[in-house]
């Protein structure tokens, strides 16, 4: 009686972790799409120059090419935040959309 109770909790902690790892699989996939836009990519790198105002230009980590981006009306950076990252050499996370003539807008930057 005693090992069916030990099996019957191994599966209810299974079932938990299994559970907790789909909620947070789930959040990680969907959560930029529910917080920017469906519509919205994704990079990261170094920031390398801010200005003028809070546009910047981002050294991306994968590819090794520099991105220059516009922060717009609704776009969540601020230029302090950006300064300070680039002043630490931080790693910067950064959700876009392409605008008109393929100008990359920044939404927000991390």
């Amino acid at each position: 009686m005693a090992f069916t109770r030990m099996v019957a909790a191994f599966y209810v902690f299974l079932l938990i972790g299994v559970l907790a790892l789909a909620g947070i699989a789930g959040v990680a996939w969907f959560g930029p799409a529910l917080g920017h836009g469906t519509n919205v990519m994704h990079t990261s790198g170094k920031v390398v120059a801010v200005g003028p105002g809070k546009n910047f230009v981002l050294l991306e980590t994968k590819t090794g090419t520099k991105k220059a981006f516009t922060c717009g009306t609704d776009c969540r950076a601020s230029a302090r935040h950006l300064q300070r990252h680039l002043k630490e050499g931080a790693n910067t996370d950064v959700y876009y959309v392409l605008g008109a003539n393929q100008v990359l807008v920044a939404k927000d930057a991390d």
